[in-house]
C-alpha cells in the first residue's frame, strides 16, 4: 500500500507540474514560459519526486515505464496493473485538480485550450500526422526506458539516476511537443484527456499503444546491449 500511495502522489505530482505549467503559463499573460519552460517543468517533476518517493516505490510515474522494467526483469509482474491503477488515479485526480484551477479564469475554455492533451492530426500542435505520432512516441519512450535502465544499473555511478532521468524527459519534450504534446506516459495523457472528453479521449489509445510498445522495445534494447549486471 505504501509503494500504491507512493505512485499515485508522484504521478498526481507530475501531472499537476507538467501540464499544469503547460496550461496555465506557457503561454502567460502574452509570453509565458514557453516549451523550454513546460520541458523543464516535466523533468522537475520525475526529479524531485525520484529523490522523494523513488527510496519507496521506485517512482515509475507511468505505465508504460512499469510495464518496460517487468519486461527488464527490473519488476514483479504481481504489481504491475496494481502500479498502473495507482498511476492512472493520481493522474486523474491531478487534471481534477488542475481543472479547477484553470476554470478559475474568466473566459477559460477547456476544450478550446486543449488542457495539455496529446493528439495527432489536426489536433497535434503542428499538425503531425498519426503515423508521425505513433514513430515519435514509441521512439521517446523506448529511448526513456533506456535511460532509466542504465541510470538505475548497479554498475552506474550512484545518486545521479533522478538526474539523468529528469534529463532525459525534458530533452524528449524539446523533441516531441511539437509533434504530439509529448506523452510517453499513458497516466499523463489520461489525466488530462477525461476532462476534455470528446477528440481527447478518442485519440487516447495511441498514448497507450505507443508508449507502450517503446518501453517494451528500450527494454529489449538495453538487456541486448548492457549484458549482465554484476
Amino acid at each position: 500500500m505504501n509503494k500504491l500511495l507512493a505512485e499515485t502522489f508522484g504521478t498526481f505530482w507530475l501531472v499537476l507540474g507538467g501540464c499544469g505549467s503547460a496550461v496555465l503559463a506557457a503561454g502567460f499573460p502574452d509570453v509565458g514560459i514557453g516549451l523550454l519552460g513546460v520541458s523543464l517543468a516535466f523533468g522537475l517533476t520525475v526529479v524531485t519526486m525520484a529523490y522523494a518517493i523513488g527510496h519507496i516505490s521506485g517512482c515509475h510515474l507511468n505505465p508504460a515505464i512499469t510495464v518496460g522494467l517487468w519486461v527488464g526483469g527490473r519488476f514483479e509482474a504481481k504489481d504491475v496493473l496494481p502500479y498502473i491503477i495507482a498511476q492512472v488515479i493520481g493522474g486523474i485526480i491531478a487534471g481534477g485538480i488542475l481543472y479547477i484551477i484553470a476554470t478559475g479564469q474568466a473566459g477559460f475554455d477547456v476544450a478550446a485550450s486543449g488542457f495539455a492533451s496529446n493528439g495527432y492530426g489536426e489536433h497535434s500542435p503542428g499538425q503531425y500526422s498519426l503515423v508521425a505520432a505513433l514513430v515519435c512516441e514509441i521512439v521517446m519512450t523506448m529511448m526513456f526506458l533506456l535511460v532509466i535502465m542504465g541510470a538505475t544499473d548497479s554498475r552506474a555511478p550512484q545518486g545521479f539516476a533522478p538526474l539523468a532521468i529528469g534529463l532525459c524527459l525534458t530533452l524528449i519534450h524539446l523533441i516531441s511537443i511539437p509533434v504530439t504534446n509529448t506523452s510517453v506516459n499513458p497516466a499523463r495523457s489520461t489525466g488530462v484527456a477525461v476532462y476534455v472528453g470528446d477528440w481527447a479521449v478518442s485519440q487516447l489509445w495511441l498514448f497507450w499503444v505507443a508508449p507502450i510498445i517503446g518501453a517494451i522495445l528500450g527494454a529489449l534494447a538495453y538487456k541486448m546491449i548492457a549484458g549482465k549486471e554484476e
